[in-house]
């Protein structure tokens, strides 16, 4: 039995919580991925996996394997990268998440990194808050784009790298109308001028939907006079609804500049409240890093990308 091979069937088995598209993600057949499993359990001397009829989770000794398998398998691509990489170059994979609002950004950071460092795959996932910090505890993220102001799940530590913050605009429906589209060029909005309107958001899940809501109760807006017609966990699903007509929506400064130039869409700064939030990358707090991750953490500070983030991110200028 290939030690490492099976740890890597067991996480997948866990990450797709099925057996057949566990050994689809592996490229083998699923008696394949199901005999190197229970030659694990036998060299482990306990039950690792529950079965039924399908994949019903693993067992509590399971779940000390996963954990272990999971530091093993990221030990073993962090020497992998190390190995591979010279003094001037990174070769290897990043594994990097993003909130929706943020996606934008994290998008051309990979792009700048890629170009920098040839030799690094960006993997990038959009992911919520909570998910984003299940996957830097379990080791499937290096590095995740979010609102680092929000305390983590279930009190984790994380280094935190900001990087910007983030505005708000009212994004309108403007098909026939007279408006602007470039943002801040139109008239800025008061979130009490949303009371009334039918609204596409995201879901109460995510956490940008909270700071929407807040923004509401804080610009007087009752919770009867918030009329939401739409709710989704798709930033896309969110635009194209607006662009279907009308419905309103808010969406951050990075989300709208990535519209530029939007058909039909007037453009609203939004103010009373003047709502910031900081978003930043984070990471596993006091571990050594790959040479991949040390390679990002360095375009992150960059004078160069820092420079590049007031355009990306869509931030108006102070008043």
């Amino acid at each position: 039995m290939n030690l490492l091979d099976a740890l890597r069937y067991l996480t997948a088995l866990e990450q797709h919580r099925h057996f057949g598209r566990a050994a689809q993600a592996c490229h083998i057949t699923q008696p394949a991925l199901s005999n190197a499993l229970r030659a694990l359990e036998a060299d482990m001397g306990v039950a690792i996996v529950r079965r039924g009829r399908s994949y019903e989770g693993l067992t509590p000794e399971g779940e000390r394997v996963l954990a272990s398998a999971r530091r093993m398998l990221h030990e073993h691509e962090r020497l992998r990268q190390d190995l591979a990489s010279s003094a001037s170059q990174a070769r290897g994979v990043l594994h990097l998440g993003s909130v929706p609002s943020a996606l934008p950004v994290a998008a051309q950071f990979a792009v700048w990194l890629q170009r920098e460092h040839p030799g690094v795959k960006v993997q990038l996932r959009s992911l919520s808050s909570p998910a984003i910090d299940a996957g830097l505890e379990n080791l499937t993220l290096d590095l995740a784009l979010g609102y680092i102001d929000r305390p983590a799940e279930g009190g984790r530590r994380r280094q935190t790298w900001p990087q910007y913050e983030e505005h708000y605009f009212a994004v309108l429906d403007a098909l026939g109308a007279e408006e602007a589209v470039e943002m801040g060029a139109a008239t800025p909005l008061r979130w009490a001028d949303l009371a009334g309107r039918r609204l596409v958001l995201l879901a109460p899940e995510m956490h940008h939907r909270a700071i929407v809501d807040a923004a509401l109760r804080e610009g007087g807006v009752p919770a009867e006079a918030v009329q939401v017609a739409v709710e989704t966990d798709s930033v896309l699903a969110l635009v194209a609804a607006v662009q279907a007509g009308g419905l309103a929506s808010v969406l951050p400064g990075a989300l709208v500049r990535s519209l530029q130039p939007a058909a039909a869409l007037a453009v609203h700064p939004l103010e009373a409240p003047a709502v910031r939030t900081a978003v930043g990358w984070m990471g596993r707090p006091s571990e050594q890093t790959s040479r991949v991750v040390a390679a990002a953490l360095a375009l992150a500070t960059s004078e160069a990308w820092r420079a590049h983030l007031p355009r990306l991110s869509g931030a108006l200028p102070s008043p």
